[in-house]
């Protein structure tokens, strides 16, 4: 094409420079007069449109006879299996199982606070002290009275095991015995309630009470708030449709728009019960808190893996297509030849879509060449030019 529209120009040049009869453009030039000038120019245009227009007329007659005048231009992709993961999208919190509020389990002055707000502790660690009321005092006397009575009962079973006294006696210094070990081990219970320790080891995020305040077991008395960032999870509520694709140990993608921070975790526990109220169960994420950056109750994005496949065949959305029977279907590149080749219909069945892309289920296999660009506009057995193919 850019010959002939070479050898045009050349013969307009030629026709602009005219015979011996007619002077060039050169020489128009050089004589300088304006009128001319532009008579010639228009000359020339006008010559140049009408050849054009000869031009066009001579392609279309070209490709009338050749067939390749009106071929769709397409782009093509070639058709192959990957590993395919689909993930549901939900939405869910972040808890933990260890974020309590700590009462105290007997009334009194709040005696003393060992801890402060912010401070890490351990399992078992003393946090505050009651007035124990003189219980302390008790316990002193009850365990010098059990001392008296093991002393007793143990020369009481020598004599006894020597055939020596009674054994009514024998049975009375064992039981007294008994009933001050018994009254030792109430008090000591009693008096331990007038400590205040950790349930596990975490961070006292909140001292209620203050030194001094009195208490009591029950609502309203609570004393301290203490949190364990390092057992956290996401709680997510699972539509009941699910319950068959969601599974313990599945993998799970977290991400947290507070903290534009995602991590990679698995489903650590699935529920066994569906809530009536909004037909779901309840998923827990396992969520890795190195750092504590990591909050109780900060809202997460959770993606969890509900199905997948090794060997997919994927492709884009926007090269299906459905018939007025509800039916899917796409078109390939049959009988290539070169950058030729006719679109074929080909009935296909979907499965799951993963952002843009779509697993086909049947219809096609890999290796089979699939009309991307220009899909929508081809028709069933007509020829097209292939552009491009990945």
């Amino acid at each position: 094409m850019k010959n002939i529209s070479y050898f045009l120009f050349l013969a307009i040049l030629l026709t602009a420079c005219g015979g011996s009869n007619e002077k060039s453009v050169t020489e128009l030039i050089a004589e300088g007069n304006l009128e001319t000038i532009r008579e010639r120019k228009n000359e020339i245009s006008e010559a140049y449109k009408n050849l054009g227009q000869e031009i066009k007329q001579l392609d279309s007659a070209i490709a009338a006879q050749t067939g390749e005048g009106n071929l769709p231009l397409v782009s093509a992709i070639t058709a192959k299996t990957e590993k395919f993961d689909h993930f549901l999208e939900l939405q869910g919190d972040v808890t933990t199982k260890q974020n309590v509020l700590i009462y105290p389990e007997m009334q009194g002055t709040l005696q003393r606070v060992y801890v402060k707000e912010g401070q890490q502790v351990f399992k078992g660690q003393l946090l505050a002290s009651i007035d124990d009321g003189g219980m302390a005092s008790q316990l002193s006397q009850l365990e010098t009275q059990a001392d008296l009575a093991k002393t007793t009962f143990e020369r009481q079973e020598r004599l006894w095991n020597q055939k020596i006294g009674s054994e009514i006696q024998y049975l009375q210094a064992k039981t007294t015995y008994e009933a001050a070990q018994s009254a030792v081990k109430q008090i000591k219970s009693q008096l331990g309630k007038s400590t205040i320790r950790a349930p596990f080891s975490g961070i006292i995020d909140n001292v209620i009470k203050d030194q001094g305040t009195v208490v009591a077991p029950g609502p309203g008395s609570e004393v301290f708030r203490i949190v364990n960032l390092s057992d956290m999870y996401i709680a997510i509520d699972v539509p009941e449709t699910y319950l068959g694709d969601i599974k313990k140990g599945n993998s799970a993608i977290v991400y947290f728009p507070v903290l534009g921070d995602t991590l990679i975790s698995e489903i650590r526990q699935t529920g066994n019960f569906i809530n009536p109220g909004n037909r779901a169960f309840k998923v827990e994420v396992a969520v890795p808190n190195r750092d504590n950056t990591i909050k109780p109750n900060l809202t997460a994005k959770v993606s969890l893996n509900d199905y997948s496949s090794e060997a997919a065949v994927l492709v884009p959305q926007g090269i299906i297509s459905e018939n007025a029977e509800g039916q899917q279907y796409l078109y390939i590149a049959s009988d290539r030849t070169e950058d030729k080749a006719t679109a074929k219909r080909r009935i296909i069945t979907t499965g799951r879509t993963q952002g843009n892309m779509v697993e086909v289920l049947s219809g096609i296999t890999a290796g089979d060449l699939l009309i991307k660009e220009g899909a929508r506009s081809v028709k069933d057995g007509q020829s097209v030019q292939i552009l491009s193919t990945d």
